[in-house]
């Protein structure tokens, strides 16, 4: 039942399903060995494991003395079977070209890819640096070096220069996989010039692997350069043994944006991974053997790591993949895509829910919407307000909407509804409960835990199997960023850098990230509150909150904000936002400024940059931007905060 109340419910029948769920969790919380145990037999192991979990010095081992491997589990199971001719992939490229991939092709081309790894000298321990676009040739990649037991890297294909040397240079890479560019808005990105640059600084790279994808014209070094094409027609294997490697080899390294200091880079391992995303997309989403399942994200981050290759494949289940922007040619492309393929399981982020809903209702009502059963988001909290309209105008108020928590550093979801165990009643903008094996806590800035209601820091208190081993290189960091912030703690708490509150009814709420605090004249507020009541307003699709420096009270509130289209930007307007978000919240968190600008500074995976806002409001440097999708945001931000001075002072 999915309601934003739970009043709607009578009492006893309202903490049925919450009983049930909870039932399940205490289990799993209580005899976490056997549950995980349980778990991991959906995967095919060549050894099954000696003891479940070894936790020592804050070091998780998960599946000591079991054997597998990734790409077997992915691909070769299912080719077994039936499933031989089942579609892995309905892939959509921007200007419209589209394939359709059965396991048994994706199967063919992994085996053939890895053969060209191999010929090149990778193997198990080989890393490999992929900054590739969203095409199918990227899960190929991983799945080969998977099956080499190579542990790679993805950079996402929307970093810079920079980005992509330190990454490729800090793992060591031997060989880079690319490709020559990639569709954004009907434009090309010249990804193979990016990589020419970045490789100078990668003295261990031997290699460059290109796929041809936009035909632009790209620069090939003799002897270095391979084009992808040529490589798999001149393959020498078409089957290539997949490498049984222990449970807790490196599956892969991704590094943190790294927009405010050095990246991090979780350290992943390949059996307790696998084991928790399979389980995880299951409970959330109640995925089934005919569901069509669209996570519309980038596999250059983790979700698509977790819930575009690894999960989904594993599981044997058909997925949506689309290389381009959500709303080009025109807003009604996410929408129609769902009619076309028959989504049934829809995932994606509310930074694109916003960016859709300032079109208006009229784009998704051109598209037949039926075929889906459950909704989700995942990158960041949902506004209430966008919460509402993704159940009512996409999900036509019988869509279940599982509104994810999750990390890099966690490896797959960690809060969120169940539907695939007990659908319980949801409230608009609550992840609701922890997932089975999750032990979340709300604690203080010395680790005590705060009673129901009061905000502070999310933290978790056991090990779950999809979590990071350690940051690559860098174990001090790990020890010291996630485990060290609470010394006189009575136990082992893991830092998420979340700002949370759970209510009188156990549900979870999260508030942004702990660095978005604000704190006016000693009052804590999450920049998610204040954005919420904005976006609450019916005149605006959008809204960022960062804080300013002030003299007197510490911080004050700066909010930008997006009016929805056909919406124009006035005094009163300003003024009445303002009254807005003092009558809901309270006088304290009244904006000191609100700024109207078209667009918001984002990258290209849609995230708001938020620390560029603050920059621009505190008057200091801006850092690295090579990321941003439309650098003309970043002079809008300016222009209006610099009139507003004039104005104002």
């Amino acid at each position: 039942m999915a309601d934003s109340s739970l009043s709607a419910l009578p009492i006893d029948e309202r903490f049925k399903p919450i009983q049930k769920l909870k039932e399940v969790w205490k289990n799993s919380i209580e005899n976490p060995e056997e549950f995980w145990a349980d778990q991991a037999k959906q995967l095919d192991w060549y050894k099954t494991w000696d003891n479940v979990l070894e936790w020592k010095d804050r070091h998780a081992r998960w599946y000591i003395g079991g054997v597998l491997n990734a790409s077997y589990n992915c691909l070769d199971r299912h080719v077994k079977t039936w499933r031989r001719n089942k579609v892995a992939y309905i892939w959509e490229g921007e200007p419209g070209d589209k394939r359709v991939i059965t396991y048994a092709s994706l199967y063919r081309d992994v085996n053939r890819f890895a053969s060209v790894l191999k010929d090149l000298g990778v193997g198990k321990g080989t890393f490999v640096a992929l900054y590739m676009p969203m095409i199918p040739e990227l899960p190929i990649a991983m799945l080969a070096c998977a099956r080499l037991g190579a542990p790679f890297t993805q950079v996402y294909s929307g970093f810079s220069i920079g980005a992509l040397a330190e990454r490729a240079s800090h793992t060591e890479a031997e060989v880079i996989v690319t490709a020559d560019g990639v569709w954004r808005r009907g434009k090309v990105i010249d990804l193979k010039g990016i990589v020419n640059k970045a490789v100078t600084q990668c003295p261990k790279v031997r290699n460059i692997i290109t796929v041809e994808r936009t035909k632009h014209g790209v620069e090939m070094a003799e002897g270095r350069d391979i084009w992808y094409h040529e490589a798999m027609k001149a393959a020498t294997e078409r089957y290539v043994e997949p490498e049984p490697v222990e449970a807790d080899h490196i599956l892969y390294v991704l590094y943190t944006s790294g927009t405010t200091a050095k990246p991090k880079g979780p350290q992943v391992c390949t059996g307790g991974y696998l084991t928790y995303t399979c389980s995880t997309l299951k409970w959330a989403f109640d995925v089934k053997e005919e569901d069509v399942w669209w996570c519309f994200a980038d596999i250059g981050w983790v979700t698509g790591h977790s819930y575009i290759v690894f999960a989904p494949l594993a599981l044997g289940l058909t997925s949506v993949m689309y290389e381009g922007a959500p709303e080009y040619p025109d807003p009604g492309r996410t929408w129609r895509m769902i009619e076309e393929k028959g989504v049934t399981k829809f995932y994606t982020s509310p930074t694109l829910l916003r960016l859709l809903i300032k079109y208006g209702d009229e784009w998704p009502a051109k598209s037949n919407l039926d075929s889906l059963e459950i909704l989700g988001t995942v990158g960041e909290p949902i506004n209430p307000e966008v919460w509402r309209w993704y159940y009512k105008v996409i999900g036509k108020e019988r869509c279940p909407i599982s509104d994810t928590w999750w990390q890099t550093e966690t490896g797959g979801f960690m809060i969120s509804s169940a539907p695939g165990i007990e659908l319980v009643p949801l409230k608009a903008g609550s992840a609701t409960f922890p997932l089975p094996g999750i032990d979340p806590a709300v604690v203080d800035e010395h680790g005590v835990l705060l009673p129901e209601g009061e905000k502070g820091y999310l933290v978790i208190r056991k090990p779950w199997p999809g979590m990071l081993m350690t940051l690559y290189k860098d174990d001090e960091r790990y020890q010291d960023y996630y485990w060290n912030r609470y010394p006189n703690a009575k136990e082992d708490l893991f830092y998420t850098g979340d700002y949370a509150v759970q209510d009188n009814e156990g549900y979870f709420w999260l508030l942004g990230r702990s660095d978005d605090v604000l704190k006016v004249a000693g009052h804590r507020l999450g920049t998610i509150e204040l954005e919420d009541v904005l976006v609450s307003h019916p005149a605006v699709a959008e809204a960022s909150v960062v804080g300013r420096k002030d003299e007197i009270k510490g911080e004050v509130p700066v909010c930008c904000v997006v009016l929805k289209v056909g919406i124009e930007p006035t005094p009163s307007l300003n003024e009445e936002l303002r009254l807005h978000v003092r009558s809901v919240i309270g006088p304290i968190a009244t904006p000191a400024a609100i700024h109207f600008v078209r667009n918001m500074p984002k990258t290209r995976s849609g995230k708001i940059m938020r620390r560029v806002i603050k920059s621009i409001v505190d008057g200091e440097a801006l850092g690295d931007i090579t990321t941003l999708e439309d650098p003309s945001a970043v002079e809008e931000v300016k222009r209006t905060v610099e009139a507003f001075r004039a104005l104002y002072g």
